[in-house]
């Protein structure tokens, strides 16, 4: 069955079994090998992707689930370089093993998405990977540190700062 989806911005069509996971479509198939396999049935988040936006376990999604749909894998997180989450998982030195960070970097980025400025209790609730090594307090720290580095990030070139008053409208020429 072919499945057509967005994948990291580029339109795809995929030849393969409905059922198959979506990891092991990226990994085997498409050759993206940043997400990772951990357990298999949707537990641990090692697999972690973004669906349309939102954090999912891609072990346990087929791939006729994306049909139509956007993914966003570690590979696509960004075309410029590090985000400001990764960069403050790299200040904070987060990984031990590393081997569950891509997931944890994809379901926070999907949570800070969401949630600009959390509190710890927000981050608590919701920043449910696991980690074996357990590097949960440098995680939560790095969550802490790219949301203050983002709040005080200047805006993007085509976005006015949310506290900036509105342009005055343009005048009229003069004839």
């Amino acid at each position: 069955m072919t499945i057509q989806f967005t994948l990291n911005g580029a339109e795809q069509r995929l030849d393969a079994d409905p059922a198959m996971p979506l990891l092991w479509a990226l990994r085997d198939l498409l050759n993206l090998t940043g997400t990772k396999f951990g357990c298999g049935i949707g537990q641990c988040g090692a697999c972690t992707v973004h669906l349309n936006g939102v954090a999912v376990r891609s072990c346990s999604l087929p791939i006729a689930g994306v049909a139509n749909q956007t993914i966003t894998t570690i590979e696509g997180l960004s075309a410029e370089g590090l985000t400001p989450l990764q960069e403050a998982w790299v200040e904070t030195d987060v990984p031990q093993c590393g081997y569950c960070q891509v997931g944890q970097i994809m379901a926070a980025a999907a949570f800070l998405k969401n949630t600009p400025n959390p509190s710890e209790a927000d981050i608590e609730a919701n920043m449910n990977n696991v980690c074996r090594c357990g590097t949960y307090n440098r995680i939560r720290a790095a969550i802490r540190l790219a949301a203050q580095t983002s709040a005080q990030a200047p805006p993007a070139a085509n976005q006015a700062p949310a506290d900036a008053p509105a342009a005055a409208p343009a005048k009229e020429p003069t004839p």
